[in-house]
């Protein structure tokens, strides 16, 4: 068991080990400082010195604990009363804990050195334990206010869960501002983490994280944080000057980092340190409630989201420095400072999710208004490009038709004339050459007038095609013995029919008028054409005796014609005996 327990303090790391051995040690409970060590000897150089002695006939194996976050210690011993201490050859003492062993039936002197982090957190609290009862000492250790852990443990999981989402954003898009938030993610999820996972825990990354790597991982969490802000916004393009605000402040976050690390590593000086810890939070906050000002001018979506995180970061940053800076008891998880800058954290980084949804969502309204404006683009060019092609055949249509009705009309009316008037010359000795002659002019006149018809575009419409049917009908059954019945609707639609539908149905219906002529033995034949729900119908119906649909050898040329005409373009046909031969064609418009 220790016998005492004293302490010299080397504030200016000035004495020997002998003069430190031999020096004026006081006992431990005498300082003021032990629960917490005084910011201008935290660097100092400590020298415990205790008492043990082991009455027992076996060696012991204690483990000393000498306080919260140690850097270095080295254990000397002395069996002469002090006279003479050897350096005790220890093992691994990054966990906090140094083991030793305590010969037995022997009274021993020890003095151990050592040297703090520079935190203001540090204590000497020493304790001597079995080594038997190490694990008992540190999970009591470790257990008080283990619900903060689990808390930051939690936080930390959740961070790490939207690290992966703008991850995955970046891995999609390649967009540089989500490399930035992962990596502010990733700085932020190890703060919490860290914070979390070694807390009350001795070891020396434990000393060496809460004095230097937590601001450095919050410092280079803000750095990526301001290069997201500036590309996640556009700031450059669309707000330059909180572009260069963002910018001057991100060289300043950098400074800041290689300031503190000269200063921690390069000075023994704590308090400037702190100092200049403080000073640097309060420019930050100043910075911060600037960025503020700035997007709330601007009146922008995505910077409102930004602003709104920040703003709530800073409250709970506050709220935490100030719970620090009163030193009260944390008795619970709702009343730690460590509690509400995760909390802070946690919520800009929800906001910021909530930008980043609301930018996918309009980049994506936007993509898909692009995307639409191509198609109706492409859409429009190929509609005119079809107009083009149309309008372009409609004048050749209309150029050839012009061409037949001047040269080929011309012509074949000399031809006819010239032949009427050889008949009329050969009155003594006519030629039945001249007649056949004369009768072909006729017929080729005729068809060439139908083709003229089909071919101009002017006559592509519904009501010039049954005008035409209708004049060539009575025309045709003019003579025949055939009474021509045309029904017609009142008014006809405004719908236009090209060339090509109106050559085929007046082809059809002047091969079923011929049939008519010379086979039906009719008296009269109605031609209808009547509006329909869905389109419209034409009906040729005679008297006759009617189509003998067992027996059509002699039209079966004929009705071919006429069906793949109508098939070929899209019209249904049908033929039937009805009290004479009715033929139907229907024409869906719809």
């Amino acid at each position: 068991m220790a016998k005492f327990m004293d302490l010299l303090i080397d504030s200016n790391r000035t004495l020997s080990l002998q003069s430190a051995f031999t020096g004026k040690f006081m006992p431990l409970n005498s300082f003021i400082g032990k629960d917490k060590i005084p910011a201008n000897l935290i660097t100092a150089h400590y020298y415990l010195r205790f008492g043990l002695i082991n009455k027992e006939v076996l060696d012991k194996t204690y483990s000393l604990y000498p306080g919260t976050l140690v850097d270095k210690m080295t254990l000397y011993y002395s069996n002469d009363g002090g006279k003479n201490f050897s350096s005790y050859a220890a093992g691994d003492h990054s966990s906090g804990f140094l083991d030793f062993t305590v010969t037995a039936s022997q009274k021993t002197v020890y003095v151990l050195q050592c040297s703090f982090f520079k935190n203001r957190s540090n204590s000497i609290n020493p304790s001597l334990i079995e080594i038997q009862h190490l694990e008992s000492f540190k999970n009591e250790l470790y257990r008080t206010q283990n619900n903060r852990r689990t808390v930051g443990l939690v936080f930390s999981g959740m961070l790490f869960m939207m690290l992966l989402i703008t991850l995955l954003n970046f891995i999609i898009t390649r967009k540089i501002e989500f490399l930035y938030s992962t990596m502010y993610s990733l700085c932020m999820s190890l703060v919490i983490f860290f914070t979390a996972f070694l807390f009350r825990n001795p070891s020396w990354f434990k000393g060496f994280y809460v004095s230097y790597l937590d601001f450095m991982f919050m410092m280079a969490g803000m750095f990526f944080y301001l290069s997201f802000t500036r590309k996640f916004l556009d700031a450059a393009i669309h707000f330059p000057s909180l572009n260069k605000f963002l910018k001057y402040l991100s060289v300043f976050v950098l400074s800041i980092m290689v300031a503190y690390s000269t200063i921690h590593f390069g000075f023994d000086a704590f308090q400037y340190e702190i100092y200049f810890l403080n000073t640097v939070k309060i420019l930050l906050l100043a910075a911060g409630i600037v960025f503020i000002v700035m997007s709330f001018f601007v009146k922008n979506q995505l910077m409102n989201y930004l602003s709104f995180g920040a703003a709530v970061q800073i409250l709970f940053s506050v709220t935490s420095l100030f719970m620090g800076i009163n030193g009260h008891k944390v008795s619970s998880v709702f009343n730690s400072p460590i509690f509400y800058y995760e909390l802070g954290v946690m919520s800009s980084i929800v906001f910021f999710l909530l930008g980043l949804f609301y930018k996918n969502k309009i980049e994506l309204i936007s993509k898909m208004k692009e995307q639409e404006a191509l198609r109706l683009e492409g859409e429009k060019q190929y509609f005119e490009n079809q107009l083009a092609i149309y309008k372009a055949q409609q004048e050749e249509r209309n150029r050839i038709s012009a061409d037949m009705h001047d040269d080929l009309g011309a012509g074949m009316t000399s031809i006819r004339l010239y032949s009427e008037l050889a008949k009329a010359k050969a009155t003594d000795a006519p030629f039945p050459e001249l007649e056949k002659i004369s009768s072909l002019s006729d017929e080729l006149i005729n068809k060439m007038n139908a083709i003229i018809w089909s071919m101009s575009s002017e006559n592509d419409s519904l009501g010039n095609m049954v005008a035409y049917i209708r004049s060539y009908t009575i025309e045709y059954l003019e003579g025949t013995g055939i009474k021509p019945i045309i029904r017609l609707p009142e008014k006809f639609p405004a719908m236009a029919v090209n060339g090509t539908i109106r050559r085929n149905i007046f082809l059809l219906m002047k091969e079923a008028l011929q049939n008519i002529v010379k086979h039906a033995e009719a008296t009269e034949v109605v031609i209808s054409m009547n509006k329909e729900p869905l389109g419209f119908s034409l009906t040729i119906h005679d008297n006759g005796k009617g189509i003998d649909l067992n027996n059509i050898r002699q039209f079966s040329n004929g009705l071919k014609n006429m069906r793949k005409r109508m098939e070929d373009l899209g019209i249904d046909f049908s033929i039937e005996n009805k009290n004479g031969t009715l033929i139907r064609l229907y024409k869906q418009t719809r």
